[in-house]
């Protein structure tokens, strides 16, 4: 990918694969869907939206039900230990600041997207949501077109490859193919919680559909505390040849040796994803809203927003503002949330 004037990636239709309609899509942000001024996603450039707030985006958000009459969880489910409601997220955006975000489904609802869908149907200047299928089950295809053409509210999906180490053929099984075809044609984004030992069978499908949009997930959950990360650091590294992905930089509090905010350790390792990628490539993403991220020994989203501001010592002005909302706007199409 080429870069335009305002520092987007910006795809070349004829020295790239991706087709028509990601052209189009580009043109209409490049054209004004977007206008970035001083860190801040606005529609035009009178004084009133010159003053929009800063766009930070959460690219990784976590929110389930409390109505278990409407939403019901799994019979054997007993129900999750916090409630983590769009309410209370909402709450917690406009506390720190935080003006949009991307939900993404959590196992808690298993395979029933209606949840987050919903959120994005009654916020959809605010949220976008990814769903989740079983990647092992009947019809995924199927299913995806459900959830994004006729139920509606999601856009794209996760796959939790990380759960199934030892039994992850279907990542780059044949029939896996003709889920990626329906990606092309409905325009998804697919997120992999993959562990980096998984990433070549990830490759292969990423070298068979350049258009199909991927982001990893919290830099590949590579674990600095192993005795040698240097592999799974390779893994992940290699799939910067790739200019249709992208990584979160995110839940550095499992990737870190100490896990201790802010994560010093782990800086050298996310300086060699930085180089690798770009700043185009990466996005801020967190987990949880609210009291839920005490619960799970998370920081609150002031510290994460503060964390890419002020604390990564290599994050020029410029990268801040990519990575924490203008990356992610681009990729999902955000507009201003005021």
């Amino acid at each position: 990918m080429a870069k335009d004037r305002d520092h987007r990636p910006h795809i070349i239709v004829n020295e790239s694969p991706i087709d028509r309609r990601h052209f189009l899509k580009n043109v209409a942000l490049s054209a004004g869907a977007l206008s970035v001024g001083t860190g801040a996603l606005t529609l035009g450039t009178n004084s009133t939206e010159a003053k929009a707030k800063p766009t930070i985006i959460d690219t990784h958000m976590h929110v389930w039900a409390s109505d278990k009459k409407k939403y019901p969880y799994p019979k054997d489910f007993k129900g999750p230990p916090h409630p983590a409601t769009v309410e209370m997220l909402n709450e917690d955006m406009d506390q720190y600041g935080c003006t949009h975000s991307v939900l993404v489904q959590v196992i808690y609802h298993k395979w029933d997207n209606t949840y987050v869908a919903d959120c994005a149907k009654r916020f959809p200047k605010r949220f976008k949501a990814h769903g989740l299928i079983d990647p092992e089950g009947p019809n995924v295809a199927e299913k995806l077109r459900y959830w994004m053409k006729d139920y509606g509210g999601i856009h794209g999906m996760r796959f939790s490859a990380i759960y199934y180490q030892g039994k992850d053929q279907w990542i780059n099984a044949k029939e896996t193919h003709k889920v990626w075809r329906t990606a092309e044609e409905l325009d998804a984004v697919f997120n992999f919680f993959i562990h980096a030992q998984q990433l070549p069978k990830l490759e292969d499908m990423v070298k068979a559909h350049p258009s199909v949009r991927i982001i990893i997930d919290h830099v590949s959950q590579i674990d600095l505390g192993q005795p040698d990360p240097e592999p799974d650091m390779k893994n992940l590294l290699a799939m910067a040849r790739y200019p249709n992905v992208w990584v979160k930089v995110s839940e550095l509090t499992s990737v870190s040796k100490s896990g201790k905010y802010p994560f010093t350790d782990a800086y050298p390792y996310v300086k060699r994803v930085y180089d690798a990628f770009g700043p185009d490539r990466l996005l801020f993403g967190t987990g949880y809203p609210g009291s839920a991220r005490a619960h799970y020994k998370r920081p609150t989203l002031g510290k994460e927003i503060d964390l890419i501001r002020n604390e990564v010592p290599f994050f020029t002005e410029e990268d801040k503002t990519k990575i924490l909302g203008l990356n992610a706007a681009y990729l999902w199409g955000f507009t201003r949330y005021s």
